[in-house]
């Protein structure tokens, strides 16, 4: 680390528990981060800010006027543009130290599975059930942690599925798709901070991951009422027959 570096993290390599060791394991990180919306712009601002090294972002989306009111890694200049591209030039003014990929289409499994593999810890800030079981399928497949968060009208929720130990419980664990809804924003609303919260604990989530401090969510759901702001956590159990985890070897 040179000397800007070491001013630029001054703040996060006082805390014992990160130190210049914890400060370079960040640097040497890559991190996938599906969704640039609500969720995706606090996280991948925060991941920015605190100098995970290599940021693959993505989003098959462009930026519309209705996103700004929550999605804060968007201006209003960039309507029209494609929200990983508009995300990016936040990113790299915010931190010039961090390496942003794009990839400005939806993916396909093999191609997800390409890229999941080449990263430490994934992000789901995805809008919507298809993406969310295709990303666990392809974590869990990949042996690969996976931070996951949701948010509409007043409430949110955040888990951690840590695909790469063998007694997690993935996504599939908590939801069955049969019996799942599909809710968006765009149909219930939500209030644009709840958003930011529940973003910035996938990144404390993500962090502790990469530099392997403290206690993860895994096996845990939490889950945030704002208009009443409590806050409780329900114990999630791994699924003896969960479609996607179940028949993975036994480690």
């Amino acid at each position: 680390m040179n000397d800007e570096q070491l001013l630029r993290y001054s703040r996060q390599i006082m805390l014992p528990s990160v130190d210049i060791a914890g400060q370079q394991k960040l640097l040497d990180s890559r991190v996938l981060i599906i969704g640039l919306g609500g969720l995706g712009s606090p996280v991948a601002m925060y991941l920015t800010a605190a100098g995970v090294g290599q940021l693959t972002i993505c989003d098959g989306d462009r930026v519309d006027l209705s996103n700004l009111q929550r999605q804060i890694a968007h201006s209003t200049a960039d309507i029209g543009q494609s929200k990983t591209e508009s995300a990016a030039a936040t990113l790299r003014a915010l931190n010039p130290d961090v390496q942003v990929d794009c990839i400005s289409h939806r993916m396909t499994r093999d191609e997800m599975l390409t890229h999941i593999k080449h990263c430490d810890v994934v992000v789901d800030a995805s809008d919507n059930f298809s993406t969310r079981f295709l990303l666990n399928a392809t974590c869990v497949e990949a042996k690969k942690p996976l931070v996951s968060g949701a948010a509409i009208r007043m409430e949110g929720q955040v888990s951690v599925f840590r695909n790469d130990q063998p007694d997690s419980p993935c996504y599939r664990c908590l939801y069955k798709d049969e019996a799942e809804i599909q809710e968006s924003c765009s149909e219930s609303g939500v209030l644009a901070p709840v958003v930011g919260v529940i973003g910035a604990i996938q990144a404390v989530e993500t962090l502790k991951i990469l530099i392997n401090v403290g206690k993860s969510l895994k096996g845990k759901l939490l889950i945030w009422d704002a208009s009443t702001m409590e806050w409780r956590s329900i114990n999630l159990k791994k699924d003896p027959n969960c479609p996607v985890c179940s028949h993975l070897n036994h480690h």
